[in-house]
């Protein structure tokens, strides 16, 4: 990633914020350039959102916690397809795509996107984890298990959650950050 990206400035989400006529559509970047490219899709006047995760990185023995992008690859920039010059997005330094249907972009449900803004913590990190409790039913995002579902046994202090999964004819308990999980409705 070029030096200055990530100081580009990001779209804010703010609830209630689009226009009548604009959605959400989902941007796909290069590997590595989700800052690199809201920054780019911002000096074009388009909105953008590239939320993120606190995750904690290790490297030379050293650990340090980084905002990275929850998903990899992807942002959201929303768009009115009738006034905004949409297919400048595909030419913007660091995009590769639109997530596209029937060859125009494909808006992301309504409430999604303002959902994700609304669990998004002061630090600007998102977390799923409020509303979690234990005996709750959540599904893990990463690790050798993601996507897994299982029920919450504990929750502690320090922002870990403890959780027994069904694995190999038995309940297992497998410890994650508390941003791992995901509840699942129902």
């Amino acid at each position: 990633m070029p030096d200055g990206a990530k100081s580009m400035p990001i779209g804010i989400v703010e609830a209630g914020a689009l226009g009548l006529t604009e959605r959400w559509y989902v941007v796909q970047s290069r590997p590595h350039q989700e800052f690199y490219a809201a920054g780019h899709l911002a000096e074009q006047r388009f909105r953008s959102y590239v939320p993120r995760l606190a995750k904690t990185v290790r490297h030379a023995r050293r650990t340090k916690t980084v905002l990275a992008p929850l998903f990899p690859r992807y942002l959201f920039v929303t768009l009115d397809l009738e006034r905004d010059a949409w297919r400048s997005v595909l030419g913007t330094l660091g995009v590769t795509s639109l997530i596209m249907d029937n060859g125009r972009p494909k808006p992301v449900q309504p409430g999604v996107v303002e959902a994700i803004a609304a669990a998004t913590a002061p630090d600007g990190s998102v977390s799923f984890a409020h509303g979690i409790e234990i005996g709750a039913q959540v599904r893990l995002l990463s690790g050798p298990l993601a996507e897994q579902v299982g029920r919450v046994a504990r929750l502690d202090d320090k922002g870990r959650v403890a959780v027994l999964l069904e694995l190999m004819g038995a309940e297992r308990l497998v410890t994650a950050p508390a941003s791992a999980v995901l509840p699942v409705g129902g």
